[in-house]
């Protein structure tokens, strides 16, 4: 968006245009009255960004009554109609004495804290704010405003002398999960009409993480959290740590690989072969389109299974890859996918395939042990058995269902096991399930 030209800018373009399209002696007797104009044109600059200062400070009712009184004022005189004079006199002089408020220095020390910056949904917040005169000078009383979350708090500051605090408490709804932003706290200088308003920003936003709930998941349900070792699959290499048989020596094999007992037994050389162990790698993924869930319950419900199964991964630890249609999850250290956990919101507008979503969360990454894919009861079967085309056989695909509605269950769509839950309580014995399976 363009921001207008002051009014000097404006009127030095018309001169120029002007002179452009006049001859050489038309522009000599110009040139004089432009020089004459120069000096205008600069003290204009300055009343622009005054008027561009003006027009902050005087809101919207300051406005209807400033034009008012202009208003009455020209027609009272112009008519000669004294009651409209000695109502665009009343006007400006309520003007002027809402003026009067939004005069005065403040000299403030703002401090906003938050205790504690994490909690889980349905936890305890409490929020602090601190505000000192620094100033030499007693401040007069004035209004402090902090927006919290959606909310907006208002704290009327009594007068201050030097050095004197004032405190005020405040709670933090946690009633759902949110990243809430606390601030910036903003003193606000004005009459109570709100015809003049003089704002000051004091302080930067503050985050403020509601976790989701999570479940507690045993530490028995290995079926997707492998051990630190691996696990060995069924690809044969020349060198791991799972002894699977011996072969004949071929060339080009390494020496190191030979068995001499057996070769000396045999005659012939014959060298080790291993089952290829692969560290386990967990991909866990959420989709969030809106048209998958039933109701914001059932959203809140895959939000914190996601949360559950990631934050155990990440105990044991495992290697984990988190994300949502929105992008990756942090997951250094559970405190990390948890806060980042807070960000996820239901996808509105166009929304990816689930099988779109999986390939952005997998990225450039090598093939995961096990995906994880958690959806809603809305989501297509179709949709999720197509995730499974993404990986090769060796991987594990499962999918978690939150279905409020339903009964928990499990049930194979093609490649894919699909574990419905109905409630976070369900999430625990799923795993085990899902583990005995595999």
């Amino acid at each position: 968006m363009t921001t207008p030209e002051p009014a000097g800018g404006t009127l030095q373009g018309l001169f120029t245009t002007f002179q452009s399209t006049l001859g050489s002696r038309s522009r000599s007797l110009i040139e004089p009255i432009t020089r004459a104009v120069e000096p205008v044109v600069a003290a204009a600059r300055p009343l622009g960004r005054w008027w561009r200062v003006a027009l902050q400070t005087v809101p919207v009712p300051g406005r209807i009554v400033l034009f008012g009184a202009i208003g009455c004022l020209v027609l009272g005189f112009w008519l000669n109609w004294s009651e409209l004079v000695f109502a665009g006199a009343t006007l400006g002089a309520a003007l002027l004495i809402a003026v009067g408020f939004a005069i005065g220095r403040t000299t403030y020390a703002v401090t906003v804290e938050l205790n504690p910056r994490r909690v889980v949904v349905g936890g305890r917040a409490l929020g602090r704010l601190a505000v000192t005169n620094n100033g030499t000078r007693p401040v007069l009383p004035t209004r402090m405003e902090l927006p919290v979350g959606r909310a907006h708090a208002e704290f009327q500051l009594p007068r201050l002398a030097p050095a004197q605090e004032h405190e005020d408490l405040f709670a933090v709804p946690t009633n759902r999960r949110a990243l809430i932003l606390a601030g910036p706290a903003t003193s606000v200088r004005g009459d109570q009409l709100g015809l003049v308003r003089r704002t000051q920003t004091w302080t930067d936003r503050i985050e403020l993480f509601v976790h989701p709930k999570t479940a507690r998941l045993k530490a028995s349900a290995q079926g997707l959290v492998r051990d630190l070792e691996g696990q060995a699959t069924k690809t044969i290499t020349n060198s791991d740590l799972a002894f699977h048989a011996l072969r004949p020596y071929e060339r080009g094999d390494s020496m190191k690989n030979v068995h001499w007992r057996t070769s000396a037994r045999t005659g012939q050389l014959m060298v080790r072969q291993y089952q290829e162990t692969r560290r386990s790698q967990l991909l866990l993924t959420m989709g969030a389109d809106l048209a998958h869930y039933a109701g914001e319950e059932e959203f809140e419900l895959a939000v914190s299974a996601l949360a559950s199964v990631g934050t155990h991964v990440i105990a044991e630890e495992n290697q984990v890859v988190a994300g949502w249609d929105g992008g990756q999850l942090h997951s250094r250290n559970p405190v990390s996918l948890l806060d980042d956990s807070c960000r996820i919101e239901p996808v509105t507008r166009r929304p990816k395939p689930l099988r779109e979503v999986v390939r952005q969360s997998a990225g450039r990454r090598s093939q995961p042990s096990v995906v994880m894919l958690v959806v809603g009861s809305l989501a297509p079967s179709p949709d999720i058995r197509a995730v499974a085309t993404l990986f090769s056989p060796d991987t594990v695909f499962t999918a978690i269902k939150a279905d409020v509605a339903g009964e928990p269950g499990m049930r194979r769509i093609g490649p894919v096991t699909v574990a419905s839950i109905s409630s976070l309580r369900d999430l625990p014995s799923m795993i085990v399930r899902l583990g005995t399976q595999q």
